[in-house]
């Protein structure tokens, strides 16, 4: 941690949390199943034993209002990766999945690309070392633009925004701020010689924003002729401002070595203490 918080975990670090629906090889210490009302809430301590040998090992959360999850106890267990032939091996070559939409039918905004952006404002900020930014026209300038104008000064020579990653052509680094998709099977960011300064978003929304594809999926008898335009409905647009969430980002700043800079830790501080920013 490199900036204050209101809270930390007491956990054990290096926890491993799964869905409970995936835990096999468990039972119940019944003496250790408090909770609040509907469930348990993981008050009491490790609450899962192994059946065989009935070493506590897992602290199972169910609670009303609490995520659920299963954290098992880095002392009791190890991870293994599911593909013992590769690994942990990033393999960018089969990523089939379609982009993620920043936008729902409603109008709104989805709640998925305000965490991401949250994250993604955290790390642009300490790339850029308080001189301006410069983003590309389009939905970058809707997510990042208002923001940035808020809390970086103006002015040139500004820092730009360019998008690095599988399939896209190499760039020169110098003074260059890379938007970088994770991997996701991994969740480790694209990386690439000379890349220093990045901006990691999730796979899908990189995706999206690198190429955009806003085309109606709907199905069309016949044909048209080349240059024709169909008449389909626009895109949706959204009804309001995009905010991103401002409590990952200053989860995410938190822990960033630069936010130890003034100029950036009096960012956080703002942040922090105007519960309700209007740029959040």
């Amino acid at each position: 941690m490199f900036a204050p918080v209101h809270t930390l975990s007491f956990g054990t670090p290096g926890a491993i949390a799964i869905a409970p629906g995936d835990v096999r090889g468990t039972v119940l210490i019944p003496e250790r199943c408090g909770g609040y009302c509907c469930g348990l809430d993981g008050s009491d301590g490790p609450n899962l034993a192994c059946a065989r040998c009935g070493l506590a090992v897992a602290t199972r959360i169910d609670d009303c209002s609490l995520w659920q999850a299963v954290w098992f106890a880095p002392d009791a267990v190890r991870g293994l990766p599911a593909d013992a032939s590769t690994g942990t091996t990033a393999d960018w070559d089969a990523q089939g999945r379609p982009a993620t939409p920043p936008i729902h039918p409603s109008g709104a905004w989805s709640a998925q690309w305000a965490a991401a952006v949250g994250a993604g404002l955290a790390h642009l900020l300490a790339a850029s070392g308080g001189r301006p930014v410069a983003l590309p026209d389009g939905l970058m300038t809707d997510l990042f633009g208002r923001l940035l104008d808020a809390l970086l000064p103006s002015g040139t020579p500004a820092k730009a925004v360019v998008p690095a990653g599988p399939g896209l052509p190499a760039r020169d680094p110098d003074d260059r701020i890379f938007l970088v998709p994770k991997n996701p099977r991994t969740g480790e960011p694209w990386r690439a010689p000379g890349i220093k300064q990045s901006i990691p978003l999730p796979f899908d929304m990189w995706r999206h924003l690198v190429a955009p594809d806003e085309r109606l999926m709907l199905p069309a008898t016949g044909g048209l002729p080349d240059g024709v335009i169909r008449d389909d409905p626009p895109p949706m647009r959204p009804w309001e401002l995009f905010r991103p969430d401002r409590s990952v980002f200053l989860y995410t700043l938190a822990r960033i070595p630069e936010v130890r800079q003034s100029w950036l830790r009096e960012i956080y501080d703002r942040v922090n203490d105007r519960g309700y920013a209007h740029c959040f």
